[in-house]
């Protein structure tokens, strides 16, 4: 994610956010007056929040790229998005709250103008007492044993479900939630006594949550509601979220690299960080839900669902080198779905484990060698503060990129080159830039819009190239940003083909700004808000749509799950005018997308890791539609064993086609593991084939020697003559 964009007007405008702002238009709804009081034993806003949000209220209505007023039409919005904060699975509030709640539809905008935010806190209120019920009463249900002869379903995805009726209505919606969780027990080989007391525990758990909720919890609630209603990556952050987001930025934390969000009873990943150990592990990934946490390879794991988010963290953090288990529940996979046990050290995320990573790879090609160069691009980074120190050698995306390239050159040249920014959601924006001039001589790389209108277009900072060979551009849905903005300029150029799956969508900018006017620590929280967005120099968006491949591939990220496009209130796709560049000529022996795709085609048909990859993705998918589950044992037991079963015959399947024995059971792989020589094992543990990579440089392969057939030497990469710094560029 592209967070910073200190360039001096969006930055100014920013800062007005600090200085204040004239209210404007509170009052107007019009509504008739209704009670406010809370009941008693409510939690109450303090005064100081009351200031905090009048603060917000003018830094969004006057900073924020939208430039739209808080009225009476927003407060709906803002209404439904708190209901639903609150409430996202409709299984807490009745048709009959929601009904009572409608008194307060339009006033959630006086409420953040005046300060007088009674009314979030009294719904809140209501929500803690529901939770207080609905969990009660589940406790109440343990007391007998569910019949799992009967035929029924759960309906655990109720998103866009209607709210239930009654409390008649809640308490069959609970009853097949107790059920199915018990189910989920029963199932791992717990009989009924024992999976009783573990779901005693764990409704104890939430309960305990729900009485520990402070006024800085309800509170970000209710300012997030307006937030994320301007859009999704506007945020507000509690003083004590403002601390954590601190430590994450600062990199000084010790853990396994990962952020973290509460949602519903789980506590989810929301990405993973660039160069920590749950990247350099890649078993881990955005959605996966983290249901229990051990401290010791062989301990118990100490279940977290019902946790609160900050428990949770203070778990998976220790000390460096240390090792934490996981037993994580996979995304979009339904509840009761078996976990995957995951390991992790913990290690400190530094920008060393972050910068750009190389690799060599050989691809045999019609009797010749085609060495195809990979260079990893995890995020785009800069040591700002060494560069201001005045130190020579800060590293930086670009600078790093530059270096392995030159390396690339002293043993002994590259044929071609992937990028790979796969899982890239970006970062320093100049990095963007700076990497885009690396692969074209001159000319624009992107436009930024700011929220007056004025667009200002950034350049390649230093003509010339330092490699001009065959390249190809790797992505993926979680390529975002700063990632996008070197994709696009890559394909608008024709540098390169843009190869995988279409990117994030993000093109817009954040800043951040602290609402304490004086103070050097975050107590009155900060808030992001987003105040630019970017174009490309076509004129194009990367907003929403992201940057479609020119060959795509198969992956396993749902785009409807995951990207711009899913989350609510994003910004649209727009154009503006295009600006003049000059795209790179094409060699007339360039060969077309259709004649790439027909020869990867003839590979994949031999290719037994590819069809395992196409079909697991082709499971995945019919999992993720599924939004239901049958409570009746022995049709889940036999749901269990087909999944298993055909996760068995996938992984045999390709096996036997790559001359291996086939396996009794999915547990069978760590034995087989153990079986092999050390280097294999280690190889065997990480993250297995790069099938995408793969395919990527087989295609790499194929554009190389299609461009270079006929002539007499093959291409090399080397230091162009006369040429002090060392820039590589192909040998034709």
């Amino acid at each position: 994610m592209t967070t910073q964009l200190f360039r001096r007007p969006l930055h100014a405008l920013a800062l007005l956010g600090l200085l204040g702002f004239s209210l404007v238009g509170a009052g107007s709804s019009g509504a008739p007056a209704v009670s406010t009081a809370l009941p008693q034993g409510a939690v109450a806003p303090l005064e100081r929040q009351r200031q905090v949000a009048r603060r917000v209220s003018g830094i969004l209505e006057e900073a924020h790229y939208r430039r739209i007023a808080i009225n009476d039409e927003l407060s709906a919005q803002v209404f439904d998005r708190y209901l639903n904060l609150l409430d996202s699975q409709r299984s807490y509030f009745t048709a009959a709250d929601i009904a009572e709640f409608q008194a307060y539809r339009l006033r959630f905008d006086d409420m953040i103008h005046t300060g007088e935010v009674e009314p979030a806190f009294l719904i809140f209120a209501r929500y803690q007492q529901r939770n207080r019920e609905r969990i009660r009463y589940a406790m109440q249900l343990l007391s007998t044993e569910p019949d799992w002869t009967v035929q029924e379903t759960f309906e655990f995805d109720r998103a866009k479900g209607p709210w239930p009726a009654n409390a008649a209505a809640l308490d069959d919606l609970w009853r097949k939630r107790v059920k199915s969780d018990g189910l989920s027990l029963v199932l791992a080989g717990k009989n009924w006594t024992d999976s009783a007391e573990v779901l005693n525990k764990r409704y104890e758990r939430v309960l305990k949550r729900v009485d520990q909720i402070t006024p800085e919890d309800i509170f970000e609630s209710f300012m997030n509601a307006f937030a994320r209603t301007f859009d999704p990556h506007s945020s507000f952050f509690s003083p004590r979220n403002s601390e954590e987001y601190r430590i994450q930025m600062s990199l000084s934390y010790e853990g396994i690299g990962a952020t973290l969000q509460a949602s519903d009873d789980y506590v989810s990943v929301v990405n993973v960080i660039p160069g920590g150990p749950a990247a350099v592990a890649g078993t881990i990934g955005a959605g996966d839900r983290i249901v229990g946490i051990s401290q010791a390879k062989t301990g118990a794991f100490q279940e977290v669902i019902g946790w609160r988010i900050d428990d949770v963290v203070q778990l998976i953090r220790g000390k460096n080198g240390t090792l934490v288990r996981l037993q994580v529940l996979p995304a979009g996979a339904a509840p009761g779905t078996p976990e995957k046990i995951l390991d992790f050290t913990r290690g400190k995320v530094t920008l060393e484990a972050q910068a750009a990573k190389k690799e060599k790879r050989i691809v045999q090609r019609n009797g010749r060698d085609v060495r195809i160069g990979v260079v990893s691009v995890p995020g785009f980074y800069q040591d700002i503060q060494a560069q201001s120190q005045g130190d020579k050698d800060y590293r930086s995306t670009t600078r790093d990129t530059k270096r392995l390239l030159d390396e690339l050159v002293k043993e002994g040249g590259i044929d071609g080159l992937v990028l790979d920014l796969r899982g890239d959601g970006g970062g320093y924006l100049p990095e963007a830039t700076g990497l885009t001039g690396l692969f074209i001589d001159k000319g624009p790389v992107v436009q930024l819009k700011d929220t007056t209108g004025r667009i200002e277009v950034l350049d390649d900072p230093i003509p010339g190239t330092a490699y001009d060979g065959p390249l190809m551009v790797l992505i993926d849905r979680y390529s975002a940003s700063a990632s996008e903005i070197f994709a696009g300029a890559i394909q608008d150029y024709r540098r390169g083909y843009i190869v995988g799956q279409r990117s994030f969508g993000k093109g817009t900018v954040q800043n951040l700004i602290p609402l304490d006017r004086w103070s050097q620590r975050p107590v009155d929280g900060q808030l992001t808000v987003t105040i630019g967005k970017f174009y490309r120099i076509t004129g194009e968006s990367t907003q929403h749509r992201g940057v479609e491949p020119d060959i795509a591939l198969p992956s396993a990220i749902s785009l409807d799950d995951v990207g711009e496009s899913s989350l609510e209130a994003a910004l649209p796709w727009d154009r503006i005018q295009s600006v003049p560049f000059q795209a790179s000529r094409q060699p007339a022996s360039l060969p077309s997308v259709a004649t790439l795709l027909q020869a990867s085609a003839a590979r994949n048909n031999t290719d037994a890791d590819y069809t395992w990859l196409t079909a697991d993705i082709a499971a995945m998918e019919g999992l993720r539609k599924q939004k239901s589950l049958s409570l009746n044992l022995v049709t889940r037991r036999a749901e269990r064993t087909k999944l298993d079963e055909d996760r068995l015959a996938r992984e045999n399947q390709r096996r036997v086609a790559q001359g291996k024995q086939p396996l009794k059971a999915l547990d069978d792989t760590e034995t087989d593991a153990a079986a092999e020589d050390a280097p294999a094992k280690a190889a065997n543990a990480a993250k297995g084939p790069d099938i995408l990579l793969d395919q990527t440089a087989q295609m790499l392969a194929d554009l190389v020697v299609a461009t270079t057939s006929g002539t007499a030497a093959p291409p090399a990469v080397r230091p162009a003559a006369g040429n002090s710094n060392g820039s590589v560029r192909l040998k034709q």
